[in-house]
């Protein structure tokens, strides 16, 4: 398998037939091998890509990720103490370097959120978002600009 996104999704199909075991350990080797956490029980859309082979990019395991998304290295994609939700990805959402996505955070389709930023709340769609914490700068973009 080429890259992380294949492990992945083969984890994902045993998950989804119910084979014990392999999956876990699937997920152990994408650690391994990526230095990364993708747990097979994430929902990620077909399409997705990982920058620099998925290198530090931790994604909570009761994400959702829509198609079409790329997502750097260095990322985190996570849930907060207090809060039972986890962060949900639209389609062709780009990630930069080091963003860190927490709690119950819903992104739109079509959005570019900037290298380290931390987003603590919803963004809209066709939108770019900056800094910590992220708020939106620029509405109704054309994501192939920033990409």
């Amino acid at each position: 398998m080429k890259n992380i996104y294949q492990w992945y999704k083969f984890s994902n199909s045993l998950y989804k037939k119910k084979i014990p075991v392999l999956p876990q350990a699937i997920k152990f080797l994408i650690r391994l091998l990526f230095a990364a956490v993708i747990p097979y029980t994430a929902e990620i859309g077909e399409g997705t890509k990982f920058g620099y082979g998925g290198l530090a990019i931790v994604i909570h395991a009761n994400c959702k990720i829509g198609k079409n998304c790329t997502i750097s290295q260095g990322v985190t994609l996570g849930g907060t103490n207090n809060k039972g939700r986890v962060p949900v990805l639209g389609d062709n959402v780009f990630i930069g370097a080091g963003a860190k996505i927490l709690g119950p955070v819903t992104i739109g389709n079509n959005v570019v959120i900037g290298a380290n930023a931390v987003v603590v709340k919803d963004i809209p769609a066709n939108s770019l978002a900056v800094g910590i914490p992220a708020k939106v700068v620029k509405n109704d973009i054309n994501i192939n600009d920033y990409i």
